[in-house]
């Protein structure tokens, strides 16, 4: 083909394709005429490009210079009359934008009922001036008995009622006994970090740890193997009882609400003496959520602190149960099963 025939025929299929183009007036008329003239394989401008194979070889960069400014006319005019009507060509991936329509809101997550519970109370307890700390979730026997006053034959260090570690290391031999004050379990109680708090911080002192205590529990309505605690401690000369219950009555009116009603029983613990249960009412019942009491000097001297010019109180709570009242749960268990059902309901 001589070149001059070469370079009318690419003039003919402009005119052509402008002239079907114009006279689109849907989208399945739009990709029509695309494949007739931009089709990858039987596209009049694919022939074209075939075509320019015969072209001498001296006369091949003229031809090739018009071939792309053809097709890139013809692009411009397929854009043209795309944006005319409106449409997507089949070779679109997906409609175009239209600015005026609402925007559509991405599906966001949010904090576990749980969790927003922990920084409700840190919030609460932050305000009364305890300051947060943490601790680790596996203990030894020091840490998690001993140094809170709990004797070897206390039920308490059952291991039964605890999940002990059987650890490999060089210590294996000592450690495989639960009563070597280096043996390893899972905490079970927040109490452990008081008393590292305390190993290194000298009195005065405020604080509150909230994190995971294992104990091998049945799982019921109320009950669960792992749970969240708080643990609050304030250590400092002549704290008292009093100071103990205005704290939690404080606390309690604060995240309950102030039609709440709580009541101090008396109790025992190893680390605390006096020591008091506290419930609160629910739906008609009497709810357990948390011990307390006056820290035990037995403690306060396990720990470096002089038991005769320092006193102080603790307290643990369930945050489970406190999580539960204020949110209408009944079942400790719908908090672990995942159920994005339900965790999307707060």
């Amino acid at each position: 083909m001589s070149l001059q025939l070469f370079l009318d025929s690419l003039d003919q299929l402009l005119v052509d394709a402008q002239q079907r183009l114009a006279a689109v007036t849907s989208t399945e008329s739009l990709e029509e005429a695309r494949v007739e003239f931009l089709g990858a394989k039987n596209g009049k401008m694919k022939g074209a490009q075939k075509a320019m194979g015969t072209i001498a070889g001296e006369e091949k960069p003229i031809a090739g210079k018009k071939f792309n400014d053809i097709r890139t006319a013809l692009q411009a005019a397929f854009d043209e009359a795309q944006a005319n009507i409106g449409g997507v060509s089949a070779s679109s991936k997906g409609p175009l934008l239209d600015p005026t329509l609402p925007g559509l809101r991405p599906a966001l997550g949010h904090l576990h009922p749980l969790t927003q519970t922990m920084e409700h109370l840190k919030e609460i307890m932050g305000r009364l001036g305890f300051s947060v700390t943490e601790g680790p979730e596996v203990e030894d026997t020091w840490h998690n008995f001993v140094a809170l006053n709990i004797p070897e034959d206390h039920p308490a260090r059952d291991p039964l009622d605890n999940f002990y570690l059987a650890t490999a290391s060089k210590t294996a031999a000592k450690q495989s006994s639960p009563m070597e004050h280096d043996a390893a379990l899972l905490r079970s109680q927040t109490s452990t970090v008081q008393i590292r708090v305390m190993e290194g911080t000298k009195p005065p002192l405020r604080i509150i740890s909230l994190g995971r205590v294992y104990r091998p529990d049945g799982a019921d309505a109320t009950h669960f193997p792992m749970f969240h605690q708080m643990e609050g401690l304030w250590v400092d000369r002549a704290v008292t009882m009093a100071q103990l219950k205005s704290v939690l009555r404080l606390f309690a009116t604060n995240y309950l609400g102030g039609d709440v009603e709580i009541r101090f029983r008396p109790s025992f613990f190893p680390f605390t003496e006096p020591s008091v249960e506290v419930d609160f009412l629910w739906n008609g019942n009497w709810i357990e959520f948390g011990g307390a009491g006056m820290v035990d000097p037995n403690v306060l001297n396990a720990v470096g602190y002089d038991s005769s010019q320092y006193t102080g109180f603790a307290f643990g709570l369930g945050i489970e149960r406190l999580c539960m009242r204020r949110f209408g749960i009944t079942d400790i268990r719908d908090l672990y099963r995942n159920d994005v059902r339900f965790l999307r309901q707060f």
